[in-house]
């Protein structure tokens, strides 16, 4: 029996020896606070890759033939702590490969362990979270490897940059860096916010996507959807400007949560993340992709993120 491939693709374009790109499935809820099922989130969104076009208009081309490699599933679910040491050791795996790693989750929990492993691999990191919800406790339920903890680490150890939020909780504004903080609600009355986020970002990009940052007008199914999300068009905008001018090197993909009665929400998330690769490789030849920019030899950082080229 032949090993499923990632949106169908044909298995010359899934092996791991010639894939430009891995992608990781985490199908894990095991610190979900309302809505349960982010663990079904992974399947549903392979299921509607397969059901979609792979020529993307925009672009002009068929980001597939680079080769997108579905690794196996991290499914270690025992803690939340064990869950993140596993998903770390997953990417980092193929990261020092020369690939260009994603993740598809699973609730946002699971960014704890990419992002760590992202940080370990590439100088001065920027973490850019698009998210409704600001996750920056130090600790939830007793543990820090909590969904509403995903990105506090970053905020100690990267350059992270927050897009969207729009729910927190009081103490949450000790830990946040507002001026790299872009709110929901003043998205609307500044043309130029995209401009001034991308301003604040160092070279090396990581993109953090929770996908209740979208409005529930588009993406309801979704455990914790909060009114006054982003749109398609504008978010499309900002990830392409982002990609432009900046080197992505990795992302993920966090939080759906399929209802069997609703298929728009899969499908969003699997165009999100073709069109993100799309975006990635749109000015690449298949050939030319042979080094990662920005890579470095891993080492284990523990220290508060420090950039003396960059005011941010």
């Amino acid at each position: 029996m032949n090993k499923r491939t990632y949106a169908g693709i044909p298995e010359q374009y899934a092996k791991i020896e010639t894939s430009k790109v891995v992608l990781i499935t985490v199908p894990y809820d095991g610190t979900s606070t309302w809505q349960k099922g982010a663990d079904k989130g992974p399947e549903a969104f392979l299921n509607a890759s397969e059901n979609m076009e792979l020529y993307d208009i925009e672009t002009d081309s068929e980001v597939y033939k680079n080769g997108i490699f579905l690794a196996d599933a991290v499914t270690e679910n025992s803690s939340p702590e064990k869950m993140v040491e596993a998903v770390h050791a997953a990417a980092k795996s193929f990261i020092i490969k020369n690939k260009f790693v994603t993740l598809f989750g699973g609730e946002h929990s699971i960014s704890i362990g990419s992002i760590r492993a992202f940080n370990e691999c590439f100088d001065s990191l920027t973490v850019v979270q698009i998210d409704a919800h600001a996750d920056l406790r130090k600790e939830y339920d007793g543990s820090k490897c909590n969904h509403a903890c995903a990105v506090y680490e970053a905020s100690q150890n990267t350059n992270l940059i927050q897009v969207g939020i729009r729910s927190m909780d009081k103490a949450e504004t000790t830990v946040m860096d507002t001026d790299k903080v872009f709110f929901a609600h003043d998205l609307a009355q500044d043309d130029y916010w995209m401009e001034n986020a991308i301003d604040l970002m160092t070279n090396n990009v990581f993109l953090t996507i929770d996908l209740d940052a979208f409005d529930p007008s588009i993406m309801p199914s979704t455990g914790t959807p909060e009114p006054g999300g982003l749109l398609w068009y504008e978010t499309l905008d900002f990830l392409k400007k982002i990609f432009e001018q900046k080197n992505v090197v990795g992302f993920d993909i966090v939080e759906l949560c399929p209802n069997e009665k609703e298929k728009s929400s899969d499908f969003l998330a699997a165009k999100l993340y073709y069109k993100m690769l799309s975006y990635k490789f749109q000015d690449i030849n298949e050939t030319d992709y042979d080094n990662i920019d920005g890579y470095k030899q891993p080492t284990n950082k523990n220290s508060k993120f420090e950039d003396e080229d960059n005011d941010y």
